[in-house]
């Protein structure tokens, strides 16, 4: 929330209780505070637009204007008045819970962050979730890296910000109309950090219907240690995604109730995304795929893949049968098919969030503990307290501070997102340090510098 968006929904909560709750504030004064309050409000609309967040803090200052000026006789009158315009005090707090423009975490690494998007059709697959038999996959990957030195250019949050459906993963999307002033911290096609020739890869899977974007916080930390990491949109199942010709695609969805069915489902819908995963280590090896800036740069041998979710099964998956993958890391993720009794031969690391908080369903723990009994290359499992299965993402930040408080009682997370994936890249970084041609690093210690965080090598 900027300066001027505080400034707003506290002024006009304050005036509207002194104006209720005391007869000393005379009429004029009272109307001439509220006066000012509103110009500041014009200001904002005229700067930055409308935001649906405010529509009951403009109703607040219209209502608070008119109890001043009536000044309701009458003891019924009175109550009425001061509850109605209470109620609209309580409603105005709305934009205090659900912020018009989230704040997103600063990365911490020693390395400004670029951004790249790059979209891309593959001609030997034909689209199965569209009835057109000349339709074939898309598959974007926004490439995040170590830039040699912001250039202040910003990058867009969002695909299709403008143009959106009415919800993108359940949240209506005109309560999204600020999202292209969400600091990315990354600047858009920045030059690469040139105190490498070939740079570490990691593929980035998000979770089931959910976009890229919603890892924003996650990615550009781990960009900012030195990795280039490309997050993968699936279109037609994530909530929203730009395909390369331009069209605006959402989720074609028939999931199946029936329990097996619904397992048959996933399955498919795993070996999909692992198949856009392998199509992307398809193109790093392409000449001028990545553009000026990143062609030629990454290090093809040292690949990692990791994902939430249902991206982390997707990225377990795609390791199981492409050995250009050297390690592979699932955070929080269900796996299905035969993946669970398959040998990785890479490193593998599964993150999961506290089970008490999310409620792992016993498919997950079954899977997950088939899968880490047969590692092949070892690994390491950890339980980080107090995280829940959304802390990992940004969906916690389009919350404020005392949003997140009450969210995190309802259904957990009091761990907060930015301690969270802070947790996470240490973890990560020092997992994946070794296998993508870094020193051996201590993956138990980075573990052990946060609180609370359990478990530790497997399969060794």
């Amino acid at each position: 929330m900027s300066l001027i968006d505080a400034v707003i929904a506290v002024a006009a909560i304050v005036c509207a209780v002194a104006v209720m709750c005391t007869a000393r504030i005379g009429r004029a004064p009272a109307l001439g505070l509220l006066g000012a309050v509103a110009l500041v409000a014009v200001v904002q609309w005229l700067r930055e637009g409308f935001y649906w967040q405010f529509f009951t803090t403009y109703l607040v200052l219209v209502a608070t204007a008119w109890f001043a000026a009536a000044r309701p006789s009458g003891r019924v009158g009175g109550i009425a008045a001061r509850v109605g315009v209470g109620m609209l005090v309580v409603a105005a707090a709305f934009a205090w819970i659900l912020p018009p423009v989230p704040t997103l975490p600063a990365p911490t690494g020693p390395y400004p962050v670029g951004t790249e998007t790059f979209r891309w059709v593959d001609p030997d697959r034909p689209e199965t979730a569209t009835d057109d038999p000349a339709d074939h996959r898309n598959v974007i990957a926004q490439a995040w890296y170590p830039a040699a030195e912001p250039t202040g250019s910003g990058s867009r949050y969002l695909d299709g910000l403008g143009q959106l459906p009415a919800r993108v993963s359940l949240i209506p999307s005109f309560l999204m109309r600020g999202y292209d002033r969400i600091d990315t911290h990354a600047d858009y096609r920045a030059s690469l950090a040139g105190d490498r020739d070939r740079w570490p890869v990691v593929l980035f899977s998000p979770g089931y219907g959910a976009p890229r974007a919603f890892y924003t916080g996650l990615i550009a930390e781990l960009a900012s240690r030195g990795f280039v990491v490309l997050a993968v949109d699936h279109p037609y199942e994530a909530a929203v995604v730009e395909l390369a010709d331009g069209r605006l695609v959402t989720p074609v969805e028939d999931f199946p109730s029936d329990e097996a069915a619904g397992e048959r489902y996933m399955t498919e819908q795993q070996a999909i995304r692992a198949d856009d995963l392998r199509f992307v280590l398809d193109q790093l090896g392409r000449p001028g795929a990545l553009g000026p800036r990143l062609s030629g740069h990454l290090d093809t041998e040292r690949i990692a893949a990791i994902g939430h979710s249902f991206g982390g099964a997707s990225a377990a998956a795609a390791a199981a049968d492409d050995d250009r993958i050297r390690a592979a890391a699932n955070i929080d993720g269900t796996m299905y098919g035969d993946l669970p009794n398959r040998t990785l031969r890479q490193p593998f690391l599964l993150l999961e969030s506290e089970h008490d908080e999310t409620g792992h369903s016993a498919q997950f723990l079954e899977r997950s503990a088939a899968l880490l009994g047969r590692l092949g290359a070892g690994g390491f499992r950890f339980e980080i307290v107090d995280a829940n299965h959304y802390s990992f993402t940004d969906a916690p930040l389009f919350l404020s501070g005392p949003g997140r408080f009450v969210a995190s009682r309802m259904i957990g997370g009091s761990r907060g997102p930015a301690p969270t994936q802070r947790a996470t890249a240490d973890i990560m970084a020092a997992f994946l340090s070794e296998p993508l041609g870094g020193p051996r690093a201590d993956v138990v210690a980075a573990a052990g510098a946060h609180r609370d965080i359990r478990g530790g090598a497997v399969g060794r």
